[in-house]
């Protein structure tokens, strides 16, 4: 089998479906656990840090880990820095065969913090049975040090091993995320896979075939072309959770939604004429939670000359790109969803040549933030907007996942098998 400790909603065992192998995900999150075991994957809920190991031993072909971070995390207020030498220090016990996380934990900082540690104890007894024939580790670029830990004790133990940091765009994913990678094997020589994207693309040469460009948001949501078509807003939370209030005046479309049925945008962007007015009641979706009954619902004045961007987060330094350029890194915190599209009026509005109505922040929303994590866009998210989104800015991409891995299963990877905006 291939054990998927720290499986999440599942980036790791989408990617092996799609290559034709199965996972068996150790998760402790119950909404998690939901979207697994909705997509179809075998899922044992249990804590990673109590659960035993053998279960695992004579059966175990891979391993793979995404441990939490939070000793090492840029997000959020790294409350487990200090925590650091603690993690290392239960690496360096475990891959011996002493077990000090008892004490250790006691003094941690975060008691999330020691969790990165507990792949090595399942890799220690692993070993001693020869397994498993290769591993693949992926977490937050600060991580590194511990993998290149991980890595030397790998290394007496035989295996070849690779740690590095690689950058998902590189690979297809429209998302600019940074992550440090752990790849070992047994078998062959670990090394990253060749990267498929470049961020100007590259003719191809005597060398062979050049590198494709970084793919935009715009490609990934089916948005065409443009970088100018227009955001939606779903409403309603997923299993588990009620309807959302949104901020005044967000509950908006420039596209008419009638016409498609469904509350998604057009690939062409807009359906009105530029000058046309859109009510919320003549998109047939309800009264705008901003006004009351007795209020007539404000327009919007719909222009294909607005440029669209995606702001990653609500932090001050948030990555803002246009919706031409792949994302930045998607991540949540406290808030149900942090990550917002807006608007910049044209350029000759701008110059004063006229006033042109600029929409106001647009939430995101799941199905766009999981297509630019490379999941499909039916992908069964469960719970409220809060756990499915945290869900999805701890995932893995999928498509990154295929490429570290199909070197490692010996099979094709086609990326065209990952479809994006279905």
């Amino acid at each position: 089998m291939i054990l998927d400790l720290f499986a999440g909603p599942g980036g790791w065992s989408r990617a092996l479906s799609v290559l034709g192998v199965r996972d068996v995900g150790l998760e402790w999150d119950a909404w998690a656990c939901k979207t697994r075991a909705a997509a179809g994957q075998l899922t044992v809920r249990t804590d990673v840090a109590l659960y035993p190991v053998w279960p695992f031993l004579g059966r175990t072909r891979g391993v793979i880990a995404s441990p939490p971070c939070q000793a090492w995390s840029m997000a959020g207020k790294r409350l487990g820095l200090l925590d650091q030498p603690l993690v290392h220090e239960a690496v360096q016990n475990l891959a011996a065969g002493r077990d000090t996380r008892e004490r250790l934990l006691a003094a941690c900082r975060d008691q999330r913090s020691l969790l990165a540690a507990e792949p090595m104890r399942y890799l220690y007894a692993l070993n001693a049975v020869g397994e498993p024939e290769w591993v693949a580790m992926e977490e937050v670029p600060d991580v590194l040090p511990l993998w290149k830990q991980y890595a030397a004790v790998l290394r007496r133990w035989g295996f070849s091993v690779w740690t590095g940091i690689l950058n998902a765009a590189d690979y297809g994913i429209p998302q600019t995320r940074r992550r440090a990678i752990l790849l070992a094997s047994r078998t062959r020589t670990a090394q990253p896979p060749a990267p498929t994207h470049a961020h100007m693309g590259e003719p191809d040469s005597l060398f062979g075939p050049g590198r494709t460009r970084w793919v935009s948001m715009a490609q990934a949501l089916g948005w065409g072309a443009t970088d100018r078509p227009v955001p939606t807003v779903c409403a309603g939370g997923g299993p588990g959770g009620g309807p959302e209030p949104f901020p005044s005046g967000s509950r908006k479309t420039l596209s008419d939604a009638r016409t498609r049925g469904t509350w998604m945008p057009r690939p062409d962007g807009i359906d009105l004429h530029p000058g046309r007015e859109a009510t919320d009641s003549a998109a047939g979706h309800g009264t705008d939670t901003s006004s009351d009954a007795n209020t007539p619902a404000r327009t919007v004045v719909a222009t294909e000359a607005h440029r669209w961007f995606l702001r990653s987060n609500n932090q001050v330094n948030a990555t803002v790109r246009p919706l031409s350029e792949p994302a930045g890194t998607l991540f949540f915190g406290h808030r149900s969803n942090e990550c917002t599209w807006i608007a910049e009026p044209p350029a000759s509005s701008q110059d004063g040549a006229g006033s042109v109505p600029v929409p106001g922040p647009i939430r995101i929303t799941a199905r766009e933030a999981g297509i630019l994590q490379t999941f499909p866009a039916d992908y069964p998210w469960a719970g409220n907007k809060g756990q499915q989104f945290s869900q999805i800015g701890n995932a893995v991409p999928p498509l990154l996942a295929a490429h570290l891995l199909a070197p490692h299963l010996n099979v094709p990877l086609n990326p065209d098998d990952f479809t994006l905006a279905a």
